[in-house]
C-alpha cells in the first residue's frame, strides 16, 4: 500500500513536467488515493462484519491492483486521476479491514507492538518508492513503473487466501460502548475514538507531506530525482526499524505517552527545519530516528476502547477523520507551495501538524480521564 501511494510523489517534478500541471494539483493526485475512506472507510468496516473481514480485505486489494493498471496506462490527469481514486478505494478497505484482524489477533497480547509492526508496513513500502521508483522510471517508463505497484497488490491478494484472518478467541467486552450497544460504539467510546484519529490524523500528515514534498524539494536544489528519492528514503527505512522499536519498549516498560510527546515534539522540530538546513542526509536520519517512532503507541490509543465485537466499526470510525485530513493536506501543501514559490514550504508546514497532533493528543487523555470517572 505504501508502495502504491508514494508512486506520485517520487517522481512528482516529472509528474509536474509531464502533465503540465501545478504543485496543487500534484498534491491533489497524492491525496487523492486517501480521500476515498471519508466515504468508505467506515461502510467498509460494516462490510466486514456482514462478510468477513477476510473476504472484503481481499476485495480491496483487487481493488488497489486494478486502480494501478488504470494509472499505468493513462496519459492525462484524469485518468491517473481516476486511478488514484479505485487503487485508493481499494487501500481503505484492506487498511480499515487488516487494521482490525491485527487487532483480533493480539488483542491480549502486545498489542502495541503488534499494531506497530504492522504499520511498520506502510513506511517500508513508502521507503521502497522513493529509493525505487524514479530509477525505474529513468530505466522504463511510467507505464512499467505503475505496473508494479500493481503487480505488488496482486500477489497480496494471492497471499490473503492462505491467511487465517479471523480471531479464534475473543475477550469479554470491556471496552467504553454502553451495555446493549456490543456492535455499535457508545458515546464515550465515539469521542475517544474520534480525538484519537485526530493525533493519527495530524501525524500522518506531517509524514506524508514530508515524504510526498522532499524529492521536489531536493530537485530544486539541483539533485537529479533519483537522488533525490535516494536521501529522501533514508529517514523512512530508519523508520522501519525505530517503530517496532518503540512499540516493544512501549509494551515493555511502558511510558507511551512520554514516547508520543518527546517524539512529536522532536519530530516536528525536524521537519520544520529540513529546509533551512544545508545538511540533507543528516537531517533525513534525524527525521528517521525522531518522526516516525511513535507511530505504534498512537495507533494504538482507540483500541483499549473498543471489544473485538465493534472494533471494525470503531476503526472505520478512527480511519474516516484520517482519511479526510489525508486526502486533503496535500493539496494544502501543494497550494501552499505554489503560493509561497518556496519548494520547501511544504515540509515546513508538515513539521506545524506534529504539534497538532500533540495537541490533541492531549485533548484525548484530558477526556479519557474525564469520562472514565464519569462511568465510574
Amino acid at each position: 500500500m505504501g508502495y502504491q501511494f508514494q508512486s506520485i510523489g517520487s517522481i512528482g517534478p516529472l509528474l509536474v513536467e509531464h502533465l503540465v500541471i501545478d504543485f496543487a494539483m500534484l498534491g491533489t493526485l497524492i491525496g487523492l488515493y486517501k480521500f476515498p475512506g471519508l466515504f468508505l472507510a467506515y461502510p467498509s468496516a460494516l462490510l466486514g462484519r456482514r462478510f468477513g473481514l477476510k473476504s472484503i480485505a481481499v476485495f480491496g486489494l483487487f481493488l488497489m491492483a486494478a486502480g494501478g493498471l488504470v494509472t499505468a496506462y493513462a496519459d492525462t490527469f484524469f485518468l491517473i486521476s481516476t486511478g488514484r481514486v479505485v487503487a485508493g478505494t481499494g487501500a481503505v478497505i484492506f487498511n480499515v479491514l487488516s487494521a482490525a484482524i491485527v487487532a483480533n489477533w493480539f488483542e491480549d497480547k502486545e498489542l502495541t507492538l503488534a499494531m506497530a509492526i504492522h504499520v511498520n508496513s506502510w513506511p517500508f513500502g513508502i521507503a521502497l518508492g522513493l529509493a525505487t521508483h524514479a530509477m525505474l522510471l529513468e530505466a522504463t517508463s511510467l507505464g512499467v513503473m505503475m505496473l508494479l505497484t500493481a503487480l505488488f497488490c496482486a500477489i497480496g491478494w494471492l497471499l490473503l487466501f492462505v491467511v487465517d484472518a479471523e480471531p479464534r478467541v475473543s475477550r469479554p467486552p470491556t471496552s467504553t460502548a454502553q451495555p446493549g450497544m456490543s456492535h455499535a460504539l457508545g458515546r464515550r467510546a465515539f469521542i475517544l475514538v474520534t480525538l484519537a484519529a485526530m493525533v493519527w490524523l495530524f501525524f500522518n500528515a506531517g509524514l506524508i507531506l514530508v515524504v510526498g514534498f522532499a524529492p521536489a524539494f531536493l530537485v530544486a536544489q539541483g539533485l537529479s530525482v533519483t537522488e533525490s528519492g535516494l536521501i529522501s528514503s533514508i529517514g523512512t527505512w530508519l523508520g522501519i526499524v525505530t517503530i517496532p522499536i518503540a512499540g516493544y519498549a512501549v509494551h515493555r516498560w511502558g511510558r507511551a505517552n512520554e514516547t508520543m510527546v518527546v517524539f512529536l515534539i522532536g519530530g516536528g522540530c525536524v521537519a520544520a527545519l529540513i529546509p533551512w538546513v544545508d545538511a540533507w542526509f543528516v537531517m533525513f536520519v534525524l527525521f528517521g530516528l525522531i518522526a516516525w517512532t511513535p507511530a505504534g503507541p498512537i495507533v494504538a490509543l482507540p483500541v483499549a476502547h473498543l471489544t473485538s465485537e465493534n472494533r471494525g466499526i470503531g476503526m472505520g470510525v478512527f480511519f474516516s477523520y484520517y482519511y479526510l485530513g489525508i486526502g486533503l493536506f496535500p493539496t494544502l501543501a501543494g497550494w501552499i507551495r505554489d503560493t509561497t514559490g518556496s519548494p520547501g514550504a511544504p515540509i515546513t508546514f508538515a513539521g506545524t501538524l506534529f504539534i497538532g497532533a500533540l495537541v490533541f493528543l492531549g485533548l484525548f487523555r484530558f477526556a479519557e480521564a474525564r469520562l472514565v470517572s464519569a462511568r465510574s
